[in-house]
């Protein structure tokens, strides 16, 4: 089953169990996938999906720092439900050890020393990493190995 099926499915489960907030999340997932087909003309992949998926919780996590810098508890609560729910449809997360050894991998392989070469590891990480890391810490740690 692709996860686009299995997401619609999902809409169908919390629809009939009567769900309002996972129903309202899951409509959400559904209209940004929906739209960026429209946009494209293309039939979303899997990868795709994760994509879309990441950039919702990206999204979530900035709206719960300025809720909080608000003084919104509330508001920021129930975009932490949201990204519990989003969080279902990624894929198993990568262990420390996993992507401390892809980044050496990817090291050895540019061939390059130096922040000159951060671009092209960012690169060749990114496709493999994708909705199994969050980027900002593999950045964070790729330029930590380069800056040595």
């Amino acid at each position: 089953m692709t996860l686009k099926a299995r997401i619609t499915e999902d809409m169908k489960v919390a629809m009939r169990a009567k769900e309002a907030s996972r129903l309202l999340t899951i409509r959400m997932l559904l209209a940004a996938m929906k739209q960026r087909e429209v946009d494209e003309r293309i039939e979303l992949t899997d990868a795709d999906v994760v994509a879309i998926i990441d950039k919702m919780i990206k999204q979530r996590r900035e709206s719960i720092a300025a809720f909080e810098a608000g003084g919104r508890p509330e508001l920021a609560a129930a975009e932490r439900a949201e990204i519990d729910l989003l969080q279902t449809y990624m894929p198993q997360p990568m262990t420390e050890g996993e992507i401390d050894a892809l980044i050496a991998a990817a090291i050895a392989g540019a061939s390059a020393s130096g922040m000159a070469a951060m671009g092209k590891i960012m690169a060749t990480l990114k496709p493999q990493l994708a909705g199994r890391a969050d980027m900002t810490q593999v950045s964070a740690k790729v330029k930590a190995r380069l800056s040595v």
